[in-house]
């Protein structure tokens, strides 16, 4: 049995040991050291590892550690929303998003021509910017073949990303679909449409009637990043369709056998978001014997704070490819 212990801070305290103190803190810290554990477990027993997030953590500041994820192998297979394809894209061609307030005037904001994700500000410009950035890019797919299943499109797409980042001072190396393509870890967007991507790729087919983006095609790529005989780990951040898309592959798969949510939802509301990974075990999306977590809290703080505790512990024992950016 273990008891709970008071935690004490201590000069030069690492984040791998404050999360491990936390671990016996109670509530939610002890979720987050489980957390942390089981992305260890999931990595050091060679999973194949699934992680989903929505586009308001692209918007934020965790766009470049998804992409050093990437790049330190703990992520084999993304998915997520249209809007963090996009704004990856942004970022990766030099636009920045302002720190704003969540009490700000919307109305005026709306006339300023400027949109808020919470307490973070995107302007219209961002994404006039953005449509001139992707219609050349989608020239030069549709010069290259006229049908792409989503994750073949967002790979060519992530190989552009660099000569466009040189280009306008941007920010590529820390691009998710950059590193991503780099190191051929398949991205998937279910719903590629819901945005503005989707948008331009309609006014783009409306004078290219042979272009087609085939979504059907993509379900079966993303079945076949793995098989029934493999583990297969999943760290779901938020809800959405992308994190459904993520266990509904394991679930056609046999379970995962790891699993770590991450939201800010109550399973009250009997959402995708809420949905702890007990209630996965009863669809078997993951196995009844996974070794799993759900952790409640603002994603913000809780996924560096799992992430960096699991890869400095995996970093110590060489369960980690090198980092060149580190």
């Amino acid at each position: 049995m273990h008891y709970i212990k008071d935690f004490k801070w201590k000069q030069g305290m690492t984040v791998s040991e404050f999360v491990e103190s936390l671990g016996q803190v109670g509530y939610q810290s002890i979720e987050l050291a489980k957390a942390a554990g089981a992305v260890v477990r999931m990595k050091k027993a060679g999973a194949k590892i699934f992680l989903s997030f929505t586009s308001n953590m692209v918007t934020s500041g965790l766009r470049g550690f998804f992409a050093q994820i990437i790049r330190l192998g703990l992520a084999d297979i993304i998915v997520t929303t249209v809007g963090g394809i996009e704004e990856d894209i942004m970022k990766a061609s030099g636009e920045q998003f302002k720190i704003g307030s969540f009490q700000a005037d919307d109305v005026e904001l709306h006339e300023k021509g400027v949109n808020r994700v919470g307490n973070i500000f995107v302007s219209n410009e961002s994404y006039m910017k953005f449509e001139d950035m992707i219609i050349p890019m989608l020239s030069k797919l549709y010069d290259k073949k006229k049908r792409w299943a989503p994750s073949e499109m967002f790979r060519e797409i992530g190989l552009l990303l660099e000569e466009q980042g040189k280009a306008n001072g941007g920010d590529y190396e820390n691009s998710i679909l950059y590193q991503a393509a780099k190191r051929d870890v398949p991205v998937f967007c279910p719903a590629i449409t819901d945005g503005s991507f989707g948008f331009h790729l309609y006014l783009f087919q409306q004078k290219h009637k042979d272009f087609m983006v085939d979504v059907v095609d993509d379900f079966k790529n993303i079945l076949f990043t793995t098989t029934p005989d493999e583990a297969k780990g999943v760290i779901a951040l938020g809800g959405s369709i992308s994190k459904h898309h993520a266990i509904l592959a394991t679930l056609l798969n046999g379970g995962a056998e790891y699993a770590v949510y991450l939201t800010t939802a109550s399973q009250a509301s009997g959402s995708m978001s809420g949905a702890t990974t007990r209630e996965a075990k009863s669809w078997g999306k993951i196995k009844d014997d996974a070794d799993a977590a759900t952790v409640i809290g603002d994603v913000s703080i809780t996924f560096p704070l799992v992430m960096i505790r699991a890869i400095e512990t995996l970093k110590e024992e060489g369960f980690l490819q090198k980092d060149s950016s580190a």
